[in-house]
């Protein structure tokens, strides 16, 4: 794997999103690294890649839209892309809104308690 913590989750939830969006049986016959090939090793097609761009959204917000990734992309580079490419796209942006760290505290007082 990687030894950046970021990386790794991001690696984690992508594989649940590809076995969500390609089934159970993905798991074992594939497993996902960031040398992994959406082409070639998971043979992709152009449907799931669609259903991912959503599940990535839903995920990540709008500042991960993996069409616009891939429409920055000649034919060759998107038939070479990578977990790893995916993983670095997500990696380089803004945390969703209400992600990440926990609200700050104003002079010593406690964030509220996330609603739940």
């Amino acid at each position: 794997m990687t030894s950046d913590p970021i990386a790794e989750q991001i690696l984690a939830e992508i594989t649940a999103m590809l076995v969500e969006t390609v089934g159970d049986e993905f798991l074992l016959a594939e497993e996902v690294t960031l040398d992994t090939t959406f082409n070639e090793d998971l043979a992709l097609e152009s449907i799931e890649f669609v259903a991912l761009a959503e599940l990535l959204q839903q995920r990540y917000g709008a500042a991960v839209d993996l069409i616009a990734f891939l429409a920055e992309k000649d034919m060759e580079e998107i038939l070479a892309m990578t977990v790893g490419d995916l993983v670095s796209h997500i990696a380089g942006r803004p945390a969703p809104a209400g992600a990440g760290a926990p609200a700050p505290t104003v002079a010593g007082t406690p964030a509220p308690a996330p609603a739940g």
